[in-house]
């Protein structure tokens, strides 16, 4: 009786306790994370996020090359406003906006923030490179179209991968090199296809170096701009973008004296509707860059990049401001190009799971 008795008082307290008087006593009910609420934001809203990332990646080269006009002299299409003029405004627009939601939401403390050296110094220099990679964007736009430029964008996995190997010696594994050769192949492929049938017959290669300038300048900002956002993570939003924007700022200025253009035939010389939404695109670029794509993880983001090719594809075969035309070896080689990515970036979970696998074997 006395050795059974102590069991069935417990079997008894488990069934009329309460939940909370049940965790006291050791037992898990399944209700103690019942309230806990999922971090980051939900499937809905991601994706949402991904169609307006694929939506903005889209329309900023296409809005870029629908703003190019045509030279009757040679006969090729080009942008005639200055280059530096819309990337100025668009600095200087975001960095009086920053400034003002700084002092709207902080008062002069956030404006003195801004102003800290420790965090100026470090963003200073990040926000030059990116000023380097707006200047390498709109240079190489004005030789490619917005598909070309998106499609060769796609080389940042291979620079990324070959960063990644020389800096951290991460190294990939052998059916991952095999889809980064592939992707560089299936741009070729595009390149020389859209060559043969735009006009001139040829690729213009400094169009082509541009863009490969910029994927590089591209990534080490990438790699840096979210290292220290982290870092600085106790500085609000726009009072890091800010930061960002005053040696950004600068830099587009000096260049643009130094093109040639910019100041001595007139800032708004050549605006057109098309360059005011030029102007606008830089803006939302800018913005969704730094705050909602930290929403998205990086496998997203690949994707979504990707899959603005075919977007962008299908909008200069649509809109009637382009001349291009729907032909199939045109749509089989940007497909080629989407899927080869997206199968790049798929496999980097199946790569982590063997050699895990392979190190349990041993």
């Amino acid at each position: 009786f006395f050795s059974q008795q102590p069991l069935s008082c417990l079997s008894f307290a488990r069934k009329k306790l309460p939940d909370s008087a049940a965790m006291q006593a050791g037992q898990y009910t399944g209700n103690e994370f019942k309230d806990l609420k999922p971090a980051g934001p939900s499937a809905l809203a991601k994706g949402g996020l991904f169609c307006f990332f694929v939506l903005t990646r889209a329309l900023h080269p296409t809005i870029i090359d629908a703003s190019k006009t045509l030279d009757p002299e040679t006969g090729k299409r080009g942008i005639a406003y200055s280059n530096m003029s819309v990337v100025l405004g668009e600095c200087v627009f975001t960095l009086i906006a920053a400034c003002l939601m700084a002092l709207a939401l902080g008062g002069m403390k956030e404006i003195r923030l801004i102003l800290d050296p420790k965090a100026l110094k470090v963003f200073s220099g990040i926000g030059l490179m990116y000023a380097l990679g707006d200047y390498l964007e709109m240079a190489s736009m004005g030789a490619l179209s917005g598909a070309a430029y998106q499609v060769l964008l796609q080389s940042k996995l291979v620079i990324t991968a070959l960063m990644l190997w020389y800096i951290k010696g991460a190294k990939q594994a052998g059916l991952q090199w095999n889809l980064l050769v592939l992707i560089m192949l299936s741009m070729c492929v595009y390149m020389i296809g859209g060559s043969k049938s735009g006009s001139g017959g040829a690729i213009p290669l400094m169009g082509v170096f541009n863009v490969l300038l910029k994927v590089t300048v591209s990534c080490l900002c990438a790699v840096l701009a979210d290292k220290y956002m982290k870092d600085f993570k106790s500085l609000p939003f726009y009072v890091q973008l800010a930061q960002l924007k005053v040696v950004w700022t600068l830099t587009i200025l000096v260049i643009s004296f130094a093109d040639g253009t910019t100041w001595q035939q007139g800032f708004f010389n050549g605006w057109t509707p098309a360059a005011c939404g030029v102007f606008s695109s830089f803006i939302v670029k800018c913005w969704s860059t730094m705050a909602i794509l930290s929403l998205l993880d990086s496998v997203l983001k690949n994707i979504g990049e990707a899959s603005a090719v075919l977007v962008i594809y299908f909008m200069n075969v649509c809109l009637p401001m382009f001349p291009d035309k729907f032909e199939v070896p045109s749509f089989l080689a940007v497909m080629v190009v989407i899927l080869s990515v997206t199968a790049y970036v798929g496999s980097k979970s199946v790569v982590e799971k063997a050699a895990l696998y392979d190190k349990m074997q041993k």
